[in-house]
């Protein structure tokens, strides 16, 4: 196993460091004041959009996809660090157009989508003209357990027809997101992973309603949102299949796999922005005549940190590594074990961050931790909560004593 990046992956990881510190840092903060300002949030502020074309002048753009065709040609180790470093800002995922849901709905089109769904969604997606979104997670049923899903897709004559109502689809109320991947039932007498059906969604198609945005402990993540979908009746040319009717549960788990090294990696990049808040702090402020840095049982506060920090990182990259030398199938394991452990660790840091912020831990006009918190705690819910991972873990690990 080794962890040593590649030559090309060194370039594009410090030229991505050096936008952050140039180009993003200096003005996040300000990005967000302006943003909270605005009467209607759901827009794309000016410096975005700037800083985007930066990026892509650069060359910053799509490094998430492993050819070069499609993206720059980078392993998911080396994506793996870059992922990291992305994830100490809520907006570089973006300017470099390396977030989700796009980066998952852009794999799924290159591996799964048909030469005419390839040809009208990609460019513009892999462009950053257009956003899009990914609608599975249901609120009638427990949709840790996929196979639960009762919304259908429907294939009458030569229609794909669609109903159903979906919840925490996440990106739909940005003003860009023009398309969708719907997963529905289509044939509910089939075995049991070969029910269901992907479906590539223009926005625009009637019967589709955006009934409400949901907010995460209060806060809606302008511009990108999570919303709640209802699809009446929504009817499309059966071409908007992705790869033919009852591969949905087989394009997931293609999708899912890099995926969720994307997720973690920038998670770890969140719990190292975090414990540089939380040390700054404590060697910051002082109380009973003593730096916070050296009271009561804080040093293991900081300690334990670190420590968890690097060893969710190892983890996260000997998944990425996994990916790269033997593919998903043989991966399974450690992405479903990084995917319980990341978020995990990430929540326990800002936590400790808040308490030792204080008062001004829980408000977010001064420090983004109630945001990373949100976000931390949003993730061991995401692409399935840890306990689905965990028993993943478990039935794989039985598996191997097995005569």
């Amino acid at each position: 196993m080794d962890f040593n990046i590649s030559e090309k992956g060194q370039d594009y990881l410090k030229r991505v460091k050096e936008f952050m510190r140039e180009e993003i840092a200096p003005i996040e903060e300000q990005y967000h004041k302006e943003l909270a300002a605005q009467d209607n949030r759901w827009v794309v502020m000016p410096i975005i959009k700037e800083l985007k074309a930066k990026a892509k002048a650069q060359g910053l753009w799509n490094m998430f996809f492993p050819d070069e065709k499609h993206g720059c040609g980078l392993l998911n180790s080396d994506y793996a660090l870059i992922a990291e470093e992305t994830g100490r800002s809520f907006i570089a995922p973006e300017i470099f157009n390396c977030n989700a849901p796009d980066t998952g709905n852009m794999e799924v089109l290159i591996h799964y989508g048909s030469e005419e769904q390839q040809a009208e969604w990609l460019p513009r997606i892999m462009s950053g003209e257009v956003r899009s979104a990914f609608c599975m997670t249901e609120p009638a049923v427990a949709s840790s357990d996929a196979t639960n899903m009762e919304a259908t897709a429907v294939v009458e004559g030569d229609e794909v027809v669609l109903n159903g109502r979906k919840w925490w689809s996440t990106g739909v109320g940005h003003p860009d997101c023009k398309v969708a991947i719907f997963m529905g039932v289509t044939d509910p007498d089939a075995q049991k992973h070969r029910r269901h059906s992907m479906v590539l969604v223009p926005l625009d198609s009637p019967g589709i309603t955006v009934e409400r945005m949901m907010p995460v402990f209060g806060a809606y993540d302008e511009p990108y949102g999570h919303g709640q979908v209802l699809f009446d009746n929504v009817r499309l040319p059966k071409s908007a299949i992705i790869a033919g009717p009852g591969r949905g549960f087989e394009i997931a788990q293609g999708r899912l796999g890099p995926g969720r090294v994307h997720h973690c990696m920038r998670a770890i990049g969140a719990a190292e922005r975090t414990l540089e808040l939380l040390v700054k702090r404590s060697m910051s402020r002082e109380a009973f005549g003593r730096p916070l840095a050296k009271l009561g049982g804080n040093p293991d506060v900081i300690a334990n940190a670190r420590m968890n920090i690097e060893q969710a990182r190892l983890l996260t990259l000997k998944c990425a590594w996994a990916l790269d030398t033997k593919g998903i199938a043989g991966a399974l394991q450690e992405v479903s074990m990084i995917k319980a452990v990341v978020p995990a660790m990430l929540q326990q840091i800002v936590d400790d961050a808040i308490q030792m912020h204080g008062g001004a831990g829980v408000s977010d006009d001064d420090f983004p931790l109630t945001a990373l918190f949100g976000y931390a705690r949003v993730l061991r819910l995401a692409d399935g909560p840890d306990e689905v991972h965990r028993a993943m873990v478990a039935r794989l690990e039985l598996r191997k004593y097995k005569s």
